[in-house]
């Protein structure tokens, strides 16, 4: 039987049923009932905003954005993101899915974090990043009714402590592989809540790498110049 909340129909095919029993299995309450959050705040963004949307899709994006941090799907070397991209792509695939709407869930989950991207890309992807920055950072909080805000809260609860404990749950998910943080958002969490974490620096990268452009030309062996046997 479907539910509707805050005017927002939960899709209720055998896929998003699916999807709902992973994720209930899967992540902790705060991390799925902030999901569902996602899902109803990016589905009344897109209603404002007079988008086309699959609902379907939009719910799967939703589920799967933060399975990454859960230490199951969590892989050694990959941004969380994407972690949770390649869990939502093989569920996706399990079921059928075209690889078209496979790469729009895809995108959705691994650019969620990538602030002033989605908002230019197809309508899954901006609304997933749509209903993290609103029920994260409380982006466009005011392009919602208190009705809608209400109702979202009350059939999936937002504790009074969710600040502090997404940020926990974000750190939780990236402490142990830091070197992914680089460039992005999860820097910040480390740097609030890992006090060894060192934040890597852009521009020190830059001039710190390999290039020598004094010589004008790439150095290494084989170059000629006068440290690899070369006149220079």
């Amino acid at each position: 039987m479907s539910t509707t909340i805050a005017g927002i129909k939960i899709p209720d095919s055998a896929m998003a049923r699916a999807a709902t029993e992973f994720v209930r299995d899967t992540e902790s309450d705060l991390l799925y009932h902030h999901s569902r959050r996602v899902f109803l705040f990016g589905a009344l963004t897109g209603e404002r905003d007079g988008l086309e949307y699959d609902p379907e899709l939009l719910y799967i994006g939703a589920m799967f954005h933060d399975v990454g941090l859960v230490e199951a799907y969590s892989s050694k070397t990959e941004r969380f993101e994407v972690d949770g991209a390649n869990a939502a792509r093989d569920f996706l695939a399990r079921h059928g899915a075209s690889d078209y709407d496979i790469e729009q869930v895809w995108m959705s989950i691994a650019l969620h974090t990538t602030p002033g991207i989605p908002k230019h890309m197809k309508p899954v992807v901006a609304l997933v990043t749509a209903g993290v920055e609103m029920d994260v950072l409380g982006i466009a909080y005011d392009a919602f009714t208190q009705a809608q805000r209400v109702q979202v809260v009350d059939a999936h609860p937002r504790a009074e402590t969710f600040k502090n404990d997404i940020i926990d749950a974000f750190a939780g998910g990236t402490i142990r592989k830091p070197e992914t943080t680089f460039g992005n958002v999860k820097a910040d969490v480390l740097a609030l809540r890992d006090p060894t974490y060192k934040r890597a620096n852009f521009c020190e990268i830059i001039l710190g790498s390999a290039w020598d452009d004094r010589r004008g030309h790439a150095h290494g062996t084989g170059c000629g110049c006068r440290d690899h046997g070369g006149a220079d």
